[in-house]
């Protein structure tokens, strides 16, 4: 869940929209797992800023191991979100993309996602892109219901450990706004849904939970899940002030999904995972969550 912009203000803001824009793309094989990503030139015209930004993106993604660059030949990817799907994909991998999964559910009328994770980075970008295509008329769901669960920020996180407590402090801080930042995010581009009246009922609702993740969890449309955990790494952040502290992060996009689909079958492990991840949710929103 790494992101070194911070708030959003000046360059940050731009360079957070890029960053969250290429991880996406990369999650989703749009750059695939071994290509070359456009050169700094293209990215900086395609997203109408400096170079200079382009660079801070491509060093952030390089510290998180999206990428490797070369001087002279460019950024390759080397990292790529992997979704297991042992029950229903039909690649020869049984692989799938997170984007495919979630264009395919808002591709339906009635589009229902619940959603449990640390910072909501991977759900907003995913959502903004198929508010895209309703906004363009390529889609045209009539009910949107997302739920969102995430941890109460004034947990004590395992997350983003330095030596120094005042260190700990400062990245804590930073996970509270980059969440922020998600979370406003997600409330506006819904926000224009409800507001230009193209999709006839939205609703949506983020609520907190006394529980720091260990795991993501996506619940789609009644019938399919997908699961994951936050895996642990060590690498370094640089702080506003310009200096660099080793912490632990854990990874958010990109991280390994499995995927579950709900069968006719009331006892096939796709039906059973599905239905016990629903009645956990469902339990932690009745009766831990609050708003």
């Amino acid at each position: 869940m790494s992101d070194e912009y911070g708030d959003y203000g000046s360059s940050g803001r731009e360079a957070a929209r890029v960053a969250d824009v290429l991880r996406a793309r990369m999650t989703d094989a749009y750059y695939p797992l071994n290509s070359m990503l456009p050169t700094q030139r293209d990215l900086a015209r395609e997203f109408g800023v400096s170079r200079d930004t382009v660079q801070r993106v491509l060093r952030e993604l390089t510290v998180e191991g999206w990428i490797v660059q070369r001087q002279g030949s460019g950024s390759r990817v080397v990292r790529a979100q992997e979704i297991h799907s042992p029950t229903s994909s039909k690649r020869p991998d049984h692989t799938v993309t997170l984007g495919t999964l979630i264009s395919r559910a808002f591709d339906q009328s009635e589009v229902a996602l619940d959603v449990f994770t640390l910072s909501s980075e991977s759900l907003d970008a995913h959502v903004r892109l198929q508010v895209e295509r309703i906004r363009s008329g390529v889609i045209a769901p009539q009910h949107i219901a997302l739920r969102v669960l995430m941890p109460d920020v004034s947990l004590d996180f395992p997350y983003w450990r330095t030596s120094t407590a005042d260190h700990d402090q400062l990245l804590k801080d930073r996970f509270v706004a980059i969440t922020n930042r998600h979370v406003a995010s997600l409330h506006s581009v819904i926000g224009d849904l409800k507001s230009i009246e193209v999709v006839p009922f939205v609703d949506f609702e983020v609520r907190r939970v006394r529980l720091v993740p260990a795991f993501k969890l996506y619940l789609v449309n009644g019938e399919e899940a997908l699961f994951g955990t936050y895996k642990v790494f060590k690498r370094p952040i640089t702080l506003d002030d310009g200096e660099e502290v080793e912490t632990t992060d854990v990874l958010g996009l990109g991280a390994g999904l499995t995927h579950y689909v709900k069968g006719a079958d009331p006892y096939s492990r796709g039906t059973v995972f599905f239905d016990e991840w629903q009645a956990w949710f469902d339990s932690v929103w009745e009766f831990l969550a609050f708003n």
